[in-house]
């Protein structure tokens, strides 16, 4: 009988922060297991061992039963081990196995994709085949029968299908649940027939996650399929994606049939890394009572930009992949009539080739209003966060997104487009009382984007009412403890339901 005070909870990723990231899922899957055992319960994460982990800083090191450990991928058998360090917040640590097979992660810096090539490895289906069935193997080898497993995105998607078909009979198991959680569906994680072969699952899983596209398969749908319950990053997302065609696409019966195991909980964020009254990466720190302050980060960013100061004039921010589902391609059409208006404008972000060489020639067409950085930079994105005072982020869909949040806590003012955690999370300001958190435009329309800058900049050139909006989003609590104990009420529902 499950004890439902404390759960065993085995959290399986393909990226975590601070060992290896690239985008929102290495936030999350850092926050969420440490909130998770700072209410109480026990936490164990998995994460393949890349190239890019730093072994001696992290302090990783061995587990002597569990390493060498053979696994048939296909034909061919392949080692693996599994490694161990700490993952270390403020008030707990929870441990953190790392995955290790030098062939398909040690040897490469890039998670996904050749970081020379920008191209997705060829052998992405054998690296997370390895890597899901490792994961049951090691399972075997430790003996910790976890309550929960929670699984993330494609790359663990065969998991669920594991334990519902070659390994149904392991005891170990037989009162787990699984969860699946959809961080964005646009990533299906695509492969041959062929790749299903090195499965070793049995041929009635082909059949199911079969794509009708040729003979491909997906992994994302093995997880959509099979695991116990479903979740994405937040309720509007959960809504769009049953929903929508263009975003749900042939996943849209699968999601449809298991609409009331869909739940949209909204990321949470750290705020022991985001807060501008404690963050270190800032040139000043601040707090509602204390917005001064904040024009001190203003100064610093528009110096790092070579950007004239004054402080006077709003400066709008936005950190961003350079891509049409971030609403780049708004921003394109609209970046000459956006510089005309009596702003500046900077960006952090890397992406699309193509617009990788627009940005350059708006920098070079207004080099005293315009101003990109290229790659990701932690400090400079707390730099923008703390020193712009409109942050645009229109995006064409958004799971959940953080830069918003991120925002919201540094009075640093959304404007948005109503899609997914956007629409979840930021409030359009109501312009008779000056109650919401930000602006907010519903067409996927460069115009309208436009039409809600001005609306800000109008709203911006009265001091008052604008410190009230900022105020207003730096009062909202967007932490991890409270998406936490939602995912723990539904932990604890599906044992419950067994």
């Amino acid at each position: 009988m499950v004890k439902l005070k404390n759960l065993k909870i085995l959290f399986i990723t393909s990226e975590v922060a601070p060992f290896v990231k690239t985008g929102g899922l290495g936030d999350v899957s850092s926050a969420l297991p440490q909130t998770l055992a700072e209410l109480g319960h026990e936490v164990r994460l998995v994460v393949p061992k890349y190239g890019a982990v730093d072994e001696r800083r992290f302090k990783i090191h061995e587990i002597v039963r569990l390493k060498d450990i053979p696994l048939h991928i296909g034909d061919e058998i392949e080692l693996f081990s599994v490694r161990s360090s700490f993952l270390a917040g403020l008030k707990t640590k929870v441990q953190i196995y790392f995955f290790d097979n030098q062939k398909y992660f040690g040897s490469r810096k890039g998670l996904y994709q050749d970081i020379k090539t920008k191209k997705d490895y060829s052998d992405n289906d054998e690296r997370y085949i390895l890597f899901c069935k490792g994961i049951m193997e090691m399972i075997k080898k430790l003996g910790w029968t976890p309550d929960i497993i929670h699984c993330n995105d494609w790359q663990t998607g065969l998991i669920p299908a594991y334990i519902k078909t070659l390994y149904a009979d392991l005891e170990l198991l037989r009162n787990t649940k699984t969860v699946f959680t959809i961080h964005n569906l646009g990533f299906q994680g695509l492969f041959s027939k062929e790749s299903f072969q090195k499965t070793g699952l049995p041929e009635s899983v082909f059949t199911e996650i079969s794509m009708n596209l040729g003979s491909k398969i997906s992994f994302l749908k093995a997880g959509l399929l099979y695991s116990d319950v479903l979740t994405t990053v937040s309720e509007k997302y959960a809504e769009e994606i049953r929903s929508i065609d263009e975003l749900a696409g042939s996943m849209k019966p699968i999601l449809q049939k298991r609409k009331s195991e869909l739940v949209g909980i909204v990321n949470g964020i750290d705020y022991n890394i985001w807060n501008p009254e404690i963050d270190m990466l800032i040139t000043a720190r601040y707090s509602p009572k204390d917005l001064e302050k904040k024009y001190e980060n203003k100064s610093a960013l528009l110096e790092f930009f070579k950007l004239n100061d004054n402080k006077d004039k709003p400066v709008i921010g936005t950190i961003s992949r350079l891509t049409d589902q971030k609403g780049i391609d708004l921003i394109q059409e609209a970046i000459d009539k956006i510089l005309e208006l009596d702003l500046k404008y900077v960006i952090l972000g890397q992406g699309d080739k193509k617009y990788h060489e627009f940005f350059e020639k708006v920098q070079k067409k207004y080099p005293e209003k315009f101003a990109i950085s290229f790659g990701f930079d932690d400090e400079l994105a707390h730099l923008i966060e703390a020193g712009a005072d409109m942050y645009l982020m229109p995006s064409q869909f958004e799971p959940c997104g953080l830069t918003q949040l991120y925002s919201l806590k540094y009075g640093t003012v959304p404007i948005v487009r109503y899609t997914g955690g956007l629409a979840d999370t930021v409030d359009k300001v109501n312009g008779k009382d000056y109650s919401g958190t930000g602006f907010v435009f519903k067409k996927y329309d460069s115009d309208e984007m436009l039409k809600e800058i001005k609306h800000a900049l109008k709203m911006y050139e009265n001091k008052t009412v604008w410190a009230r909006i900022m105020k207003n989003g730096m009062a909202k609590d967007f932490s991890w403890h409270s998406s936490a104990k939602k995912y723990i009420e539904l932990y604890k529902k599906i044992l419950k339901e067994d």
